[in-house]
């Protein structure tokens, strides 16, 4: 059975999974960028290790990216039924709203591990970790969301 209105919500999965996605993507780069001036001012020579948590923040919206070309592809001209739609669209929540939550844990983590780094290079590994655990919260709805869009 099948519904034009089901459509609606398939294709709102695919904006929550990229706006989502995007947006803490977005703010884990801000957040991160701003420790990056402040201990840039301080200690240039320490900038290029400075960068990771933008560049893990980023990868955020590439999860985004993957999960909305993965739905769009999903979504047929015909036959579209409401399981379909809401499991479509509880897809692109699990990955965007995963990857959200996963930029403010870098924004916030990367902003403060990136100031430490510029009074101690001992801060590193446990900056790192921190970051990387955090991405590994995007990563799960990247995961779970693949396996709902099936």
């Amino acid at each position: 059975m099948s519904d034009e209105n089901a459509y609606f919500f398939g294709y709102m999965g695919i904006a929550c999974a990229l706006v989502f996605a995007n947006l803490g993507a977005a703010y884990g780069t801000a957040k991160s960028g701003v420790g990056i001036c402040s201990m840039g001012v301080l200690k240039p020579e320490k900038i290029i290790k400075s960068v990771i948590p933008v560049i893990m923040a980023g990868i955020l919206g590439i999860y985004g990216l993957i999960v909305a070309v993965i739905l769009n592809q999903k979504i047929p001209d015909k036959l579209y039924s409401y399981k379909s739609a809401y499991s479509h669209l509880s897809s692109g929540l699990c990955c965007g709203l995963s990857s959200l939550g996963a930029g403010i844990a870098i924004g916030i983590g990367g902003d403060a591990g990136v100031r430490a780094l510029g009074q101690t290079d001992k801060i590193f590994v446990g900056m790192m970790l921190i970051l990387i655990f955090a991405e590994a919260l995007g990563l799960y709805g990247l995961i779970v969301s693949l396996i709902l869009a099936q």
